[in-house]
């Protein structure tokens, strides 16, 4: 019986962990990521002189991308417009991802599996993608639900499968 009694605290602590993760969780990630996107800048500046065919010069560049990425976490803290700034976020992203074609010598030690410091600096971009993407799922009001609904017949909750 104290077995049954520790299993049923143990569920109840943990479905309380798991609603406040649902609730809070969304947020957290949408104000996390406005932070790093205020925070950091990096070799883009290059890879749109480039992709601009030398239009645009790393110098100019530079305060283009850093508006941009300020916009993004701006909006992102603030919670404001966020369909546009997502739609930012996503084409900033995919530009973050052109130096792995554009100048693989520089972010691979070893073409295409040893990436260097700058290559996973990029690579990693894929977390913030992902996170975008959840963010994205919040905009009309959509949330994180802490348990499936039930279903007919046996259930088998998620977690433990």
């Amino acid at each position: 019986m104290r077995a049954a009694g520790l299993t049923d605290s143990f569920r109840s602590v943990d479905l309380a962990i798991v609603r406040w993760m649902a609730h809070f969780g969304p947020t957290l990630l949408r104000i996390s990521l406005g932070i790093v996107f205020l925070w950091f800048g990096e070799l883009a500046t290059r890879t749109m002189a480039v992709l601009s065919a030398g239009h645009l010069t790393p110098a100019m560049a530079l305060p283009i991308l850093a508006s941009w990425e300020s916009l993004i976490g701006l909006g992102l803290l603030f919670g404001r417009g966020l369909r546009l700034i997502l739609l930012l976020l996503y084409v900033q992203m995919a530009g973050t991802m052109i130096p792995l074609f554009l100048f693989p010598n520089e972010v691979f030690a070893r073409v295409p599996y040893a990436p260097t410091l700058e290559g996973q600096y990029i690579i990693k971009n894929l977390v913030l993608i992902s996170a975008g993407i959840v963010v994205g799922a919040t905009v009309r009001g959509g949330a994180m639900v802490p348990e499936p609904p039930p279903r007919h017949g046996r259930e088998t909750p998620r977690g433990d499968r």
